[in-house]
Parts: structure tokens; sequence; C-alpha cells
């Protein structure tokens, strides 16, 4: 009775591995955002409240490129992460929608 009950591995099965390839993606990507937002920003010809959702919507984006590609998030066993990331931006929207609203009205 020495044998492990609770050893999960299949020899038919192997770990998918990821190339290289979607890492260098995601950097250019990356980098194309910050250019894309700084640009925005230099040429300085838009309504300032459309540079604003723009660079907002940028960082959203940029965000969920680097939660998803470098820190792996897509990949299985990663809820609980994701769920207090997710309520860690609750937390802090609440807050800058509170200071926000405590600010102007």
């Amino acid at each position: 009775m020495s044998s492990n009950s609770h050893d999960t591995s299949t020899p038919g099965k192997r770990h998918k591995q990821e190339s290289p390839a979607n890492h260098y993606y995601s950097y250019i990507l990356s980098i194309l955002l910050t250019i894309l937002a700084f640009a925005v920003v230099i040429y300085g010809g838009l309504d300032r409240s459309f540079i604003l959702v723009f660079i907002v919507s940028l960082a959203i984006v940029q965000a969920l490129v680097q939660l998803l590609f470098w820190m792996h998030a897509k990949e299985r066993g990663h809820l609980f992460p994701l769920m207090f990331i997710g309520g860690g931006a609750i937390i802090a929207l609440t807050g800058v929608a509170a200071a926000v609203y405590w600010t102007w009205w």
C-alpha cells in the first residue's frame, strides 16, 4: 500500500509550452501603445476630454496586455489571483469615484 493515490500526472499529457513569439508580440504591442499615447499628447490639436478618455482606454488595454501575456493570467489555475486583482480594481475605482465626487460636488 505504498502507492501514491494523489498522483495526478498523466504520462500522455504534457504541459503546453508557450512560444517566445507571444512575448515578442506583446512587448511590441506595449511599446506601440506607449508611443501612441505619447503621440496623442504631443500632437495637442485634439480636444482635452478626448485625449483623457483615449489615454485611459490605452492604459486599460496596456494593463490587460501585461496581465494576460506577462503575468500568464490566461492560463488555468489563476482564478484566485484574478479575483483579488478584480476586487482591488473595484476598490480602487470606488475610491477614485468617491474622490471625484467629493472634489467636484
